[in-house]
C-alpha cells in the first residue's frame, strides 16, 4: 500500500562551533588533567589516540573543554542537547518548508540522557507542536539507535497515513566523560565526539518526487539473550565509583555474530537470485574442499551485485577495517566512513548521517542506487537498512567548507597524535605533567 512507503525528505547533520574543536593539544590536556592515572594509563590513552583514526577537527562538549568533566551539571547536559536539537531542527524546517505544526510523529534517540520532562517534550514546547503529536524517546541503544528509529517510523506509517515524522539522533557526551583509570572504560573518551542529526521522513505519496531516499528494507537483530554479548558494551561504575562505558574484548565477537545473523535475513531481500544461486553452489563445493573458512567467505557472496554504496557506522578504525574485510569492500567503499571518523569522530547514533553526507557531497549518489546502512550498538544489536536513491543527490551540507581536503589517502593519513606524541616515554610524561 502506498501509505506504507517511507521516504527520507531531508536530513541535517550538526556542526558545532570552532571553539568546541578537540585538536591534539586539547585532547592531551584533558588526558593529563586526570590525576587518577598512572604512567601506564597515560601511555595507553595516548597510544589509543594514535590508533583511533581521528583527526584534529572533531568536537567535544563544552564542560569538558572548560575542565569540568568531573563535575558536570544537569544544565550542561540540557545545553549540549539543546544546541544540537534546535540548530538541526531549525535548519531542517527552513530547508523543507515543513512547519513544526505539521509533524505527526517525533522520535528522539539519546542513549545516556533521559530527563523529565523528556527531550521530545522539550522540542514540542520549543516549536509549539500539536497536542496530538505521537512522541517517543529511545534510550540505551547506543550507536544503532538511529536505525531502530527508522524501523520504528516505518511500522508507525502502516497505521498513520499521510504523515510527517522527525527523528533526532545524537548522544550526550559531556556528563558521561569517564574520569577513572580502567583501560576498558577509557576507550570511549578516545572515540566518542559531539555530533548528531535530525531527519524528516514521510509516507505521503504526493511528496515522492521531492524525496531523497526511499526505505527498501530494514532488519533488526538483537542477541542480548547471550550473556557475553549483553555485557560487552555497558554503562557501569568502576571500583572508585566513576561512571563510564565499558567495552570488553567480547565486543568484536558479539558484533560478528549479530552482523552475521542480520545478513542471513537481509541478503535474500537485496541480492539477485543469480548471485544467491552462485553463492550456494560455491559454498557447497568449498565445503567439500580443504579450503579455509576465511577463504571460503571471501570467495563467496558478493554484496555489490545488489548494493552500490556501503554506509558503515564510523565507530572506530577497527570497526571499519573489520567490516571492510568481512564484506570484501574496496578502499573506495570504505572512504566515506574513514573520512567521517577522521573529521567528526564517533558521534554515536548520528554517525551514519555524516557518512551519507560525505557520499552526497562527493556526488556519488545517483538515482536508482542502493545504499546499505550498517549499525552496531549496545544490547547487543545490529540494525541495518537499505535505501533507494530517488534522485541525483548533491546538496551542500556539513562537508561543504572542507570537502576539497578530502579524501586523504591512507598513505598520507598521518594521525596527529602519532606525529606529536608517539615518542613519549615515562620521563617525558613526568615532564609534561609537571609543565
Amino acid at each position: 500500500m502506498r501509505h506504507q512507503s517511507c521516504y527520507l525528505l531531508a536530513y541535517q547533520c550538526f556542526k558545532p562551533t570552532d571553539d568546541r574543536k578537540l585538536d591534539t593539544e586539547a585532547c592531551v590536556r584533558v588526558v593529563l588533567r586526570n590525576k587518577n592515572l598512572g604512567l601506564d594509563q597515560y601511555r595507553f590513552l595516548l597510544q589509543t589516540m594514535i590508533n583511533s583514526g581521528l583527526g584534529e577537527e572533531t568536537y567535544g562538549p563544552r564542560n569538558v573543554l572548560a575542565g569540568r568533566e568531573e563535575s558536570p551539571t544537569l544544565e550542561d547536559a540540557h545545553s549540549e542537547m539543546d544546541e544540537l536539537m534546535f540548530d538541526t531542527l531549525d535548519k531542517l524546517f527552513a530547508k523543507t518548508g515543513v512547519s513544526p505544526t505539521e509533524i505527526d510523529i517525533l522520535i528522539v534517540d539519546v542513549s545516556l540522557f533521559s530527563p523529565s520532562p523528556s527531550l521530545t517534550a522539550r522540542i514540542v514546547n520549543r516549536y509549539k507542536m500539536r497536542d496530538n503529536i505521537k512522541s517517543f524517546s529511545l534510550s540505551g541503544m547506543g550507536c544503532s539507535a538511529s536505525m531502530v528509529a527508522v524501523d520504528f517510523v516505518q511500522h508507525l506509517f502502516k497505521t498513520y497515513k499521510n504523515s510527517f515524522a522527525i527523528v533526532v539522533s545524537t548522544e550526550t557526551i559531556g556528563p558521561h566523560w569517564y574520569c577513572g583509570k580502567e583501560k576498558s572504560m577509557m576507550l570511549s573518551n578516545c572515540l566518542f565526539r559531539s555530533g548528531g542529526c535530525s531527519f524528516l521522513l514521510t509516507n505521503k505519496s504526493s511528496l515522492k518526487n521531492q524525496a531523497l531516499l526511499k526505505l527498501s528494507h530494514a532488519v533488526r537483530t538483537n542477541i542480548g539473550s547471550n550473556d557475553e554479548a549483553y555485557g560487552c558494551c555497558m554503562q557501569i561504575e568502576d571500583e572508585q565509583g566513576y561512571q563510564g562505558f565499558l567495552l570488553t574484548r567480547s565486543l568484536t565477537k558479539a558484533a560478528a555474530k549479530a552482523f552475521s545473523l542480520n545478513l542471513k535475513v537481509l541478503v535474500p531481500k537485496i541480492l539477485p537470485i543469480r548471485e544467491l544461486l552462485r553463492f550456494a553452489i560455491v559454498s557447497f563445493y568449498k565445503s567439500k574442499s580443504k579450503s579455509s573458512t576465511n577463504e571460503s567467505a571471501r570467495a563467496g557472496l558478493n554484496l555489490k551485485t545488489g548494493i552500490e554504496h556501503f554506509c558503515i557506522h564510523p565507530g572506530g578504525r577497527a570497526v571499519i577495517d573489520g567490516l571492510g574485510i568481512s564484506l570484501g569492500l574496496s578502499e573506495y567503499d570504505l572512504e566515506p566512513a574513514r573520512m567521517a571518523l577522521y573529521r567528526y569522530g564517533n558521534t554515536s547514533a548520528g554517525g551514519l548521517w555524516y557518512v551519507l553526507g560525505y557520499m552526497e557531497a562527493k556526488k556519488r549518489l545517483k538515482k536508482g542506487d542502493r545504499i546499505l546502512m550498517i549499525s552496531l550498538g549496545a544490547g547487543f544489536m545490529c540494525n541495518n537498512c537499505v535505501w533507494e536513491v530517488m534522485k541525483d543527490l548533491e546538496d551542500p551540507n556539513v562537508w561543504e567548507d572542507c570537502l576539497d581536503r578530502y579524501p586523504v589517502s591512507r598513505k598520507n593519513l598521518v594521525n596527529p597524535y602519532a606525529e606529536k606524541y608517539s615518542w613519549i616515554n615515562d620521563e617525558c610524561l613526568n615532564y609534561v605533567r609537571m609543565d
